[in-house]
């Protein structure tokens, strides 16, 4: 028998969510353990050493969804927090030109009329209408999911703000609204723009992490899940977290300690510990085991009771529910040291584009293409990368005069294609040199003398991230974003305000409301409900109360 310990909640996993849910909770004054099985906190959003004198975001890589309002809550700045917007960005194609995508709009007009000069008016239209979405969005973020099939109170309160929210758009834009949640982000591009290389640049925010195309439904909805946050107020900026992603969750990890908490790493969860009905604690893989009366799992949502929960503890049709939702794998990412910055002949000398996301898909037919091969379980031979050199802005990430490069690929899938046969187990060492190879050919096309450039390269694909992160199939936002797995129906209907047929059991990861990215909102809004089920509402600090 391990070491036993009692607390008044244990949280399941040190990613970012499952540390915002135990700051919350400690600062509402209960003794919290964060148990992980990592030797290191963080979960995706991660600073890792792993070629000497460089820092990898080896997982989430940009920071923009991360709530101010919890920022401030948790005084992350305190704890060292600092967040660099980027700028711009731009799009290569193969004859030598490019399409860039400034920060100012004067500038950015004439960018779009070089290349089409009647897709000019319609960015604007565009941008506005994407505005009006992130503005309709935004107030649901760090509230409950309402439950139109619950008379719960509380339930119907949160559809009250919600139907009050649609009557204040008036008729037409909720009828718009509800179109753009369902459509693609290609039908939605396709009636506003002419140019074929400015939709595959705008596109590739409504595929990246997702198991859909751009003709898919609901990819339109996955753009806005990426453009719905802000970097210093600016709504859709992105931008470094300077000494990396794992910044983020260090400053987490400290605010966590001050206000009492403690974290165990190098110790997952085997299994969560119930008795008639109730979780009373976690035994972990190490044989500790922990006692609490609440226990929340930053784990997805298949994780959390397909694995670590015993199948008897749960009703069969919850069961089927959670093996229904979907949760695909189909990225992968490179994490680059360079021994210096690699030569885009295309670009001016000096431009500020460079310094953000950088492309080199140039059409929705081509992106498309790229979704069929992972549909047939290969790695898209002509891949969409989202690709930036943070170390240009954040000196930290690499030595003077050295590079730091990070390339975020669809598509790639979990269980790759070997001879007809479909399996996880397929990628091998030779597999992921193959990938590389086929990435970095695509690199070349930007700046050709890369592999010259590069000293370490960590290739990682979505078994990689799954056996490192724990997330299922590597999947970065913890299950698609489609609208059939959002507002009431994250992660299971019946079960979107975080808590689980277990009494005590909650979820406070991504697979639930609002979804993924580095945002912290699930784990926020999780801590609000638990402590209001355990009579405790009233001791939350800041945006909560």
């Amino acid at each position: 028998m391990g070491r036993q310990d009692r607390y008044d909640a244990i949280v399941a996993g040190a990613g970012h969510n499952g540390l915002t849910a135990a700051c919350y909770l400690a600062r509402a004054g209960l003794k919290v353990l964060v148990v992980e099985k990592n030797d290191w906190i963080g979960g995706a959003a991660v600073s890792r050493s792993l070629y000497e004198g460089w820092t990898y975001s080896n997982c989430s890589y940009v920071c923009s969804l991360l709530r101010r309002e919890i920022v401030r809550d948790l005084e992350l700045t305190k704890y060292g927090l600092q967040v660099i917007p980027y700028e711009g960005g731009a799009t290569f194609t193969p004859d030598g030109d490019y399409f860039a995508y400034h920060s100012d709009h004067a500038t950015l007009r004439r960018e779009i009329a070089r290349h089409n000069p009647n897709d000019v008016d319609a960015y604007d239209r565009f941008s506005q209408t994407v505005i009006r979405q992130c503005r309709f969005i935004r107030p649901f973020l760090l509230r409950n999911a309402p439950d139109p099939t619950s008379l719960k109170p509380r339930d119907m309160g949160e559809l009250l703000f919600l139907l009050r929210k649609a009557h204040d758009l008036g008729a037409r834009e909720l009828g718009e609204t509800l179109r753009f949640w369902t459509m693609s982000i290609g039908d939605f591009l396709d009636e506003h723009f002419e140019s074929d290389l400015i939709k595959a640049h705008l596109a590739g925010s409504g595929i990246i992490g997702t198991g859909l195309g751009v003709y898919s439904p609901g990819t339109a909805y996955v753009l806005l899940h990426h453009y719905m946050g802000d970097v210093d107020g600016a709504i859709g900026s992105w931008g470094f977290a300077r000494g990396g992603m794992g910044a983020i969750t260090a400053a987490l990890g400290a605010s966590l300690q001050e206000s009492g908490g403690t974290i165990v790493t190098g110790a997952g969860i085997d299994r969560f510990l119930v008795r008639n009905g109730r979780v009373t604690g976690v035994a972990l893989d190490n044989g500790d085991t922990y006692e609490a009366p609440i226990v929340a799992s930053n784990m997805d949502v298949k994780r959390t009771f397909l694995t670590h929960t015993d199948a008897a503890d749960l009703p069969s049709d919850f069961r089927r529910a959670v093996e229904r939702f979907k949760i695909r794998g189909s990225s992968g990412k490179l994490n680059i040291a360079l021994d210096a910055l690699p030569d885009f002949p295309a670009a001016p000398d000096g431009a500020a584009f460079l310094r953000g996301d950088l492309h080199a898909s140039t059409s929705l037919h081509e992106l498309e293409r790229a979704y069929d091969d992972w549909k047939e379980g290969r790695w898209s031979r002509d891949p969409y990368f989202d690709m930036l050199i943070p170390s240009q802005i954040d000196p930290t990430m690499a030595p003077p005069g050295k590079h730091m490069m990070t390339v975020f690929v669809q598509y790639a899938p979990y269980d790759l294609n070997v001879d007809g046969v479909r399996s996880g187990e397929n990628w091998t060492d030779a597999a992921r040199a193959a990938f590389a190879d086929c990435v970095f050919d695509k690199i070349e096309q930007v700046c050709p003398d890369i592999r010259d450039r590069v000293l370490h390269a960590e290739v990682r694909s979505p078994l990689d991230i799954e056996r490192e992160v724990g997330l299922t199939e590597g999947n970065i936002f913890q299950g698609e974003l489609t609208f059939d797995q959002l507002l009431f129906n994250r992660p299971v209907p019946g079960y979107a305000n975080y808590d689980s047929p277990i009494e005590g059991l909650y979820l406070v990861g991504s697979s639930a409301h609002p979804g993924g990215g580095v945002m912290a909102a699930p784990g926020a809004n999780a801590a609000r409900e638990i402590l209001r089920r355990n009579g405790r509402g009233k001791r939350l600090p800041g945006y909560a109360a």
